[in-house]
């Protein structure tokens, strides 16, 4: 189970983008990878298409490993744990104990 999900803004804690924040833009949770806008960005060479025209160069983010980043709260990265609130099950940043969702 991953505890990073769409929307959560991350920072990248190792790799050739460490200490690098940015929105997590998908997450696959079989292969257990994210996208997070602006970091590990790839070059691709596209063939013209009825999408893409002109075809050319594209730059864009490629999947990185979900334990590769870690959650940003109030600039401060933390763990997230999971408590009961009522009947909800939330998650929690251990670092300052808020209610994440």
């Amino acid at each position: 189970m991953m505890k990073i999900k769409k929307g959560d803004t991350v920072r990248v804690i190792a790799g050739a983008d460490k200490d690098k924040e940015g929105k997590v833009i998908a997450v696959n949770h079989k292969k257990g990878t994210v996208i997070v806008e602006g970091v590990n960005m790839i070059t691709k060479h596209t063939k013209p298409s009825v999408a893409n025209q002109q075809g050319g160069i594209i730059h864009q983010e490629a999947p990185i490993d979900a334990s590769n980043v870690m959650y940003l709260a109030d600039g401060k990265v933390s763990r997230i744990g999971f408590k009961m609130e009522g009947d909800k099950k939330v998650r929690v940043a251990k670092a300052t104990g808020k209610v994440i969702d």
